[in-house]
């Protein structure tokens, strides 16, 4: 799995974490391994702020191009906010709940790619972050 082979939605989630400089993005690939979901994005925010704004980011992002919010999760003093698409589930922690549950050594086995914080400050519109690294 890379960047590029990422369905349009996925890519728009992460763009729009990473808009609001979030932290160690992951998606997980699940699909064969569970019957609820085909990817998880994981990503982690410092403040119940920044974490809400990034929830925010995302829905408004994935709006814009159709894909509905079917369930939220997480209230604006949470540390995890959980935001389900069906087959795409956003999960944005604190740190600490982000260490404490570990999705990613739950689910190990799933194909896995990681997202950097972009080498330069800012992107022009249109253009793409391809900050990815496979596992």
């Amino acid at each position: 799995m890379t960047h590029d082979s990422l369905r349009s939605e996925i890519r728009w989630a992460v763009e729009a974490a990473q808009d609001k400089q979030a932290l160690d993005i992951t998606v997980l690939r699940l699909a064969g391994t569970v019957a609820f979901a085909e990817y998880f994005l994981l990503c982690s925010g410092q403040s119940q702020p920044q974490i809400q704004a990034i929830g925010e980011a995302i829905e408004e992002r994935l709006n814009r191009h159709g894909r509905r919010l079917a369930h939220r999760e997480g209230k604006s003093s949470a540390e995890w906010v959980l935001l389900d698409y069906g087959d795409l589930v956003v999960h944005i922690f604190s740190e600490r709940a982000r260490q404490y549950y570990d999705l990613e050594r739950l689910w190990r086995t799933a194909e896995r790619i990681e997202f950097h914080a972009p080498p330069h400050p800012a992107r022009t519109q249109g253009e793409s972050e391809s900050g990815a690294r496979s596992r």
